[in-house]
């Protein structure tokens, strides 16, 4: 499609497969998703289910300014890059901590 070279390559490639209005949507889906997933392996504590669906609201409204950012800048793949440092942080800490248990 012509006019796409200003916006990120994954947002390009999905206005590609499933058309402009779809890909609105499917892309904030993305968002919300990795937003979620970056707060849970970072930031999150044991809340209350109430307390973590306003959380989970105000991070898909958040996602709104991130949809219109990305358009410019890589929103999604800075994301999926704390996703993947978060995670590897994570997996390290509870294998460090099941070797203190075991040498204990």
């Amino acid at each position: 499609m012509e006019g796409l070279e200003h916006v990120s390559p994954l947002l390009g490639a999905i206005i590609e497969a499933f058309g402009v209005k779809a890909a609105v949507y499917i892309y904030w889906a993305i968002l919300i998703a990795l937003s979620i997933l970056v707060y849970n392996l970072g930031f999150a504590k044991k809340l209350k289910m109430w307390q973590n669906v306003i959380i989970y609201f105000s991070l898909a409204i958040g996602s709104l300014l991130l949809l219109i950012l990305s358009y410019q800048l890589p929103v999604v793949e800075s994301l999926l890059v704390a996703a993947l440092v978060l995670g590897t942080y994570k997996f390290r800490l509870k294998k460090h901590q099941k070797e203190e248990n075991i040498s204990s």
